[in-house]
């Protein structure tokens, strides 16, 4: 992966926004892969990394120590974004609504399905949290952020084989609970 300054790095706003225009096609790509898992049913890619971007600056700013910690905290926030995007879009529907936000029209119509997988999703990797909180971190860090088992082993210093195990185990789980 490489190498991104540290917002801990960035002494004013100036030097934040900079972090941003150097990771941001990192985050679009990331957003992407968050958005087709979705199935369309949120946001568009450029509204998930300027949604990221708002809430890394809300009430001051977000420190990381290395770019697979603000990578982790992308994931996350993006992860939260999309459902919070679901949950206001079902909600539209189901009051007879139409349309939605300018972003969210952009990125396609939803189907019901389609938002309903997003908080399927969302409640399945709550849950697993819940019973195994490594292996639900693993499946942020891996599925979302798109960081490599040996990468996740080296953040957790665990070996490659444990996560593997770890994958398969949560790639299970969460295969249940989804069918």
């Amino acid at each position: 992966m490489p190498a991104a300054p540290t917002v801990a790095d960035a002494a004013d706003r100036g030097a934040s926004d900079q972090l941003f225009a150097e990771v941001y096609r990192r985050l679009k790509a990331m957003a992407s892969r968050q958005r087709r898992r979705a199935g369309g049913a949120t946001l568009d890619t450029t509204a998930i990394v300027h949604e990221l971007y708002l809430k890394l600056n809300e009430g001051g700013q977000a420190r990381f120590t290395d770019p697979v910690r603000f990578f982790a905290y992308a994931a996350r926030a993006m992860r939260s974004i999309l459902v919070d995007a679901a949950r206001r879009r079902g909600c539209r529907q189901r009051i007879g609504l139409d349309g939605g936000t300018d972003a969210e029209r952009a990125g396609g119509a939803s189907t019901a399905a389609g938002i309903d997988q997003v908080l399927e999703i969302d409640a399945a990797l709550d849950r697993l949290a819940q019973d195994d909180p490594r292996a639900a971190r693993l499946v942020e860090l891996h599925y979302f952020a798109g960081l490599s088992l040996p990468q996740i082993a080296e953040i957790f210093g665990v070996a490659t084989r444990t996560l593997n195990r770890d994958w398969r185990f949560a790639r299970a789980v969460l295969y249940s609970a989804l069918r």
